[in-house]
């Protein structure tokens, strides 16, 4: 076997963190290597080193068959090894074509740029994707979804013979992921060796050929993905076997009224869109990208403004026209990027627990009495088992799973009964994902009314007690959980063209 890349035990220190000891790692030809474990385990460090950023304190890489240092990134493209990070690195002004190529423009003499070049380069990369978009189109006004594809065409576009993907279909609907799998066999086909990071288990089995997996720092195992089953690698990633329990929907039918939205439009957005959830009910929402759910919540949340519509909370007519006129009547949103739009990073668990209701801890001389902020985190840490050393802990330091678990904090000091969870998982591991489930089961047997968007559907059959599923902008149907329902109901109801709401099982 002809190695592209081999990484031979492999040592990497932080300040008081041995995070790599001696991992092993390596990538042939044409093959789909998979890294997988928990947030945590040390898959991105090392891949830090391989792309350059990083510095190994031990061990040896070879890019093929060398001995090689890599002082850099610039150091690691030139030798063919492009990365496509979790965490999106566009720049929002800029046009798609701009952002594929910056610092690599066409230009014509004198450096004027070459547009036209520049953006038909753009769209043969696109062409060999089989997607379609305007190279002249601005970033910052695509979705989350054609931004990753924005990123991938990116990578792409150093000709890469060692392609990293982390997380690549973290905010990618079914079509989109058909059409990633697509390109990853062409690139095989070409002899590029890819190394694809992943936490969902159905992808590992059906792109890859090989699965590495680690935990805490260490390498575990290599095995065969087509042969190994995926309990088997689950336990290995966890050290410990994650129970897939079988959700029993409880009878929420008789529960007072949370909340109603009559008749919601926006634009081409939300068509006409009306539900209600009962006191201790998780409604799920499915449907492809694009659907509207995620517009629906920022519509009921106030983020976004609505054209017309009625929005009842317990019963009461509520005008919210701002994220604050919804947290006043108690609803709380959870959104898709908690990193963006949940989380002030740089600042401690005590902080950003405390954010949504700093008046609760201001005294009469208008002073934050910051004993009662420590002591109340301190609660909600050990509440929701968000593993950290401390609450004066940097949030952008903790896991995926604890960041979301400290988003939660935040809204239920605020109080909020009607919580909106906009992919409430994703970029977590499966161990991290198993203890959310079970915290929006405690929040709804406690009471609390919960609405659950998620594009994985194994998920939204998982936690919800209905289903409301949409397509292009309106509410299709609403089907009942449990197991009762199955993955071709939702995705028959989500392909439907919008016709009058029917419900089947509600």
């Amino acid at each position: 076997m002809s190695f592209l890349v081999e990484m031979i035990e492999i040592h990497k220190y932080f300040p008081g963190v041995h995070a790599l000891k001696g991992v092993s790692f390596d990538l042939a030809e044409g093959e789909v290597h998979a890294l997988m474990g928990e947030n945590g385990a040390g898959k991105s460090t090392l891949m830090k080193i391989l792309s350059g950023l990083y510095q190994p304190d031990g061990g040896e890489l070879k890019i093929l068959g060398t001995s090689t240092k890599l002082n850099g990134p610039k150091e690691a493209q030139a030798l063919g090894i492009g990365i496509i990070h979790q965490e999106l690195s566009l720049m929002n002004d800029l046009t798609v074509a701009q952002n594929v190529f910056i610092g690599r423009e066409p230009r014509h003499s004198f450096g004027v740029l070459n547009e036209a070049e520049l953006n038909r380069k753009t769209t043969e990369i696109f062409s060999s994707m089989n997607l379609h978009l305007d190279p002249e189109t601005i970033v910052g006004t695509l979705t989350i979804a054609k931004q990753q594809m924005v990123e991938i065409a990116k990578a792409l576009s150093y000709e890469s013979r060692v392609l990293v993907m982390d997380e690549p279909t973290a905010a990618l609907n079914d079509v989109e992921i058909f059409e990633l799998f697509d390109i990853i066999r062409k690139l095989k086909l070409k002899g590029v060796g890819i190394v694809y990071i992943s936490h969902k288990m159905d992808e590992i089995k059906e792109i890859s050929d090989r699965v590495t997996i680690m935990r805490d720092g260490e390498y575990i195992d290599t095995v065969d993905s087509k042969k190994t089953a995926l309990g088997t690698i689950i336990s290995m990633m966890v050290g410990r076997e994650i129970q897939q329990t079988v959700f029993n929907v409880p009878d929420t039918s008789m529960n007072e009224l949370a909340l109603e939205v009559k008749h919601l439009n926006r634009g081409k957005y939300i068509r006409d869109v009306s539900f209600s959830v009962n006191r201790g009910e998780i409604l799920g929402f499915a449907g492809l990208m694009g659907a509207g759910r995620t517009e629906v919540a920022r519509a009921i949340f106030g983020a976004d403004p609505k054209d017309s519509g009625e929005i009842k909370v317990f019963g009461k007519t509520v005008e919210i026209n701002s994220p604050n006129d919804a947290v006043r009547v108690g609803i709380g949103y959870l959104s898709e990027d908690r990193k963006h739009f949940g989380l002030a990073l740089g600042m401690d668990i005590t902080s950003n627990i405390s954010l949504a209701s700093m008046k609760n801890f201001t005294n009469t001389a208008g002073l934050l009495d910051e004993s009662v902020m420590k002591k109340t985190a301190q609660s909600y840490v050990e509440q929701l088992g968000i593993r950290t050393p401390s609450t004066n802990q940097e949030v952008g330091l903790l896991s995926g799973g604890n960041q979301q678990k400290v988003v939660i904090a935040k809204w239920l000091l605020r109080d909020c009964n009607i919580l909106i969870f906009d992919e409430p998982t994703r970029g977590i591991d499966i161990g991290a994902k198993s203890e959310i489930y079970q915290l929006l089961e405690e929040l709804a047997a406690e009471g609390r009314t919960i609405i659950v968007i998620s594009s994985e559907l194994p998920e939204i059959m998982r936690v919800s007690h209905r289903i409301a599923v949409m397509c292009e902008g309106a509410l299709i149907g609403i089907l009942k959980g449990g197991s009762e329902v199955n993955q071709e109901a939702i995705m028959k109801l989500a392909t439907e063209r919008p016709s009058p709401i029917h419900s089947l099982g509600a």
